[in-house]
């Protein structure tokens, strides 16, 4: 697969995909309008950070009871049952006068719901571009990428004019009715597929499936990097609405046009060898930046800096490469899910960590000293990829190819 006509002439991706952007552009509004609502009504870095990512804190729960369903249930009914389940969580965050405590009871509820989204989602895209080989994949996956940061750019743009124009109850409730045009999609467009594995989802395949996925030391590495260094990172874009309260849109619409930008660059136009070299690279670009908000840049600066830092996510497209190699094709949906619940477990935690600092210090120092711990972990992990023998079946592996990488997916947490 050579070029972007190729992935939207293979049946069902355009469906796969429409559906996609709804959900992120929905994710992306009413995160912003959680945040700004809990912020105006606490006045707290904590809380408005957790209610925006804490729904990934529950990701490492569902990783652990419902990742085998990521091969194991029929994908366009797994697929549409998790969009309705958003829709309806997302309407009930916007009642007025919902208890903090009930608020954070459906967010988390969210994750749960989200950690088996990831691998269903990618499990299908793979199995869809499976004539491609893993280009093809990479492609496609660099597509996505690529939409999502549209669509965070579009979605806080809109959401951002929404919360500060209207309400956040508003946005919230468009980012429902996004939900269900994607569930419709999903219903509508997608074939029915019968799962990928045999056997029914549980606890017990899912352990076995983690623990199989986790014992080989170079995939391993490749989670490690898959999930530390852009999650710490992702924890300084949950302070941006506690460090420019009225600007926080655009700095969110910055850090996705980077992204885009980054995705584009590592997708379509790095050549293999050179892309296989660059995950260091870009992971070291995506924390440097960040260093610089000790000197508490003003708003204009600040966006540049966040712009240039979240063209380091496109790493994430080299890793899935790599992991995707290293996997079986039974387990591809499980071991894509797996990476994405765990890295965005590690963006709640890192939210909650960067909350946390933010409280006792300020916002850009909390940014600092993340994007600090970001920057070493990326060195210690391209250290220990050099230490790493090749195995059989796996090529060696250059420095920064088993151990690093940035998702988000960062794609915005969706379900």
């Amino acid at each position: 697969m050579r070029s972007y006509q190729d992935l939207f002439r293979t049946p069902e991706f355009t469906p796969l995909f429409s559906s996609a952007a709804a959900q992120t552009a929905a994710q992306t509004m009413s995160g912003l309008a959680l945040g700004t609502l809990v912020y105006r009504a606490t006045g707290s870095p904590l809380l408005s950070a957790v209610s925006m990512f804490g729904q990934s804190l529950a990701q490492v729960l569902g990783a652990t009871l419902f990742l085998s369903g990521s091969d194991r249930l029929p994908p366009r009914r797994a697929l549409t049952g998790l969009a309705l389940a958003f829709t309806a969580g997302t309407a009930l965050l916007a009642l007025p006068g919902l208890p903090l405590g009930a608020l954070f009871a459906v967010v988390l509820g969210q994750g749960l719901v989200a950690s088996l989204g990831g691998g269903v989602r990618w499990g299908l895209l793979h199995e869809i571009l499976a004539d491609g080989g893993d280009s093809g994949y990479l492609l496609g996956r660099s597509v996505f990428n690529m939409m999502s940061g549209v669509m965070q750019i579009t979605g806080y743009a809109v959401g951002g004019a929404l919360v500060t124009v209207v309400s956040p109850r508003l946005s919230l409730l468009l980012s429902a009715a996004l939900y269900a045009v994607a569930a419709a999609t999903v219903r509508l467009g997608l074939s029915r597929r019968p799962p990928r594995a045999q056997g029914r989802p549980s606890v017990a395949a899912t352990w076995r499936t983690n623990a199989r996925l986790w014992s080989d030391r170079p995939r391993r590495l490749t989670y490690l990097g898959l999930w530390l260094p852009n999650g710490l990172v992702v924890g300084c874009e949950a302070l941006y609405v506690s460090y420019a309260p009225g600007a926080a849109g655009t700095l969110f619409a910055c850090a996705a046009l980077g992204m885009l930008a980054g995705d584009l660059t590592v997708g379509r136009l790095l050549p293999p060898a050179p892309r296989r070299r660059a995950a260091t690279p870009l992971l070291l670009l995506l924390a440097a930046p960040y260093l610089l908000f000790a000197l508490h840049p003003p708003v204009p600066v600040a966006a540049c800096l966040v712009t240039v830092a979240s063209a380091g996510f496109g790493a994430s497209l080299v890793q899935q490469e790599r992991l995707m190699t290293l996997t079986p094709a039974d387990l591809s949906g499980h071991a894509l899910g797996l990476h994405s619940a765990g890295m965005l477990t590690l963006q709640g935690l890192s939210a909650s960590l960067a909350g946390s600092v933010a409280q006792v210090t300020s916002p850009a120092a909390a940014m600092t000293v993340l994007a600090a711990a970001s920057a070493a972990v990326t060195l210690a992990l391209a250290a220990a990829a050099r230490r790493t023998p090749a195995t059989a079946g796996t090529e060696a592996e250059e420095p920064g190819e088993a151990g690093e990488a940035g998702e988000r997916t960062r794609p915005a947490p969706a379900p």
